[in-house]
């Protein structure tokens, strides 16, 4: 059986369960785990540091014209000829999408059968997984991946209610110029973790949100993740929202409560990386609680260390 995943999220759960002999091809974006798979698709992104405002002026730009920021190379893809391949209809500027995806396939000399990912809240993507493996023969393997997350995700829960934590007003961002709220699954992840977002959009797509609605909601927490970007890439950009206006007078702010953090634990919807992502939140809503591992604690950081590090 020949495997192509043209979603990072599904390449990274099917290595996580230990599925990968049966991968032959994947996305350039797709995880260090895949780092020496074939690369079917590529972006017309790839490599280049744009900044936030022109990334999505770029996309707005294709997403007018009717054009799509992916393609495949098609010529790899009929060398492979694979039985399977997984895509997703979440979102255009994130991944190649399932309509690009049949267009690419429908040229092969042996169509492969197309599996969509295309989750829309937290037990949609724990399904993902289950869908994953069963198409691969294998649900059995599924179900035994996801029973280990389902119990760091209950045992976070049982700590909190132990605690009686109260649930903070939280907002996490994924984008930071122009501001997007967040939406999908990561409003189920922070209630989960102990918070409640507002201002987002659970089980649908995140959107455009005014400065200034941001500023009266008031966030205690305030979470920083921009889809493709790490704790790093965002750093970079902060002075984007430290100049606006009331930025200072922000609850987040005053209590050092702000956080960036690697958009994988939210944007990447592999099962895995979202309950990793959960651990993180806790930490940063209630490290009274909470202490991350090693592991989790390097992919977030408060913001009022980086500006320490910079200055000392």
């Amino acid at each position: 059986m020949k495997i192509v995943s043209f979603l990072p999220a599904a390449t990274k759960m099917i290595y996580d369960m230990g599925l990968q002999e049966y991968l032959y091809g994947v996305t350039f974006e797709c995880p260090k785990e895949a780092a020496n798979q074939p690369k079917i698709v590529r972006c017309i992104l790839e490599g280049k540091n744009y900044s936030s405002i022109e990334i999505d002026r770029i996309f707005s730009a294709s997403k007018a014209q009717g054009k799509s920021l992916y393609w495949v190379d098609q010529e790899l893809l009929e060398s492979i000829l694979p039985d399977i391949v997984f895509t997703q209809d979440i979102c255009e500027v994130c991944n190649i999408d399932t309509i690009c995806t049949e267009t690419a396939v429908s040229k092969l000399s042996k169509p492969p059968i197309l599996v969509p990912l295309s989750p829309n809240n937290l037990q949609d993507v724990f399904n993902c997984a289950i869908t994953i493996a069963k198409a691969m023969g294998k649900e059995e393997v599924a179900l035994r991946y996801l029973a280990g997350l389902q119990y760091k995700v209950d045992d976070i829960l049982d700590r909190l209610r132990q605690h009686r934590a109260p649930l903070k007003r939280v907002m996490l961002m994924e984008w930071i110029e122009p501001v997007y709220n967040c939406g999908h699954w990561i409003p189920f992840q922070i209630a989960a973790a102990g918070g409640v977002d507002m201002l987002s959009n659970p089980a649908g797509d995140s959107i455009v949100t005014p400065w200034d609605k941001i500023v009266k909601y008031n966030p205690e927490v305030l979470v920083i993740a921009p889809c493709g970007f790490d704790v790093k890439r965002s750093a970079e950009e902060m002075t984007l929202l430290t100049s606006k206006v009331g930025w200072k007078e922000l609850a987040a702010v005053k209590s050092n409560q702000v956080y960036i953090a690697d958009f994988d634990m939210f944007t990447q919807p592999s099962a895995g990386t979202l309950v990793e992502g959960i651990e993180a939140l806790a930490c940063m809503f209630h490290p009274e609680i909470f202490k991350a591992d090693e592991q989790i604690a390097a992919k977030f950081i408060n913001f009022n260390s980086i500006n320490q590090l910079q200055h000392s």
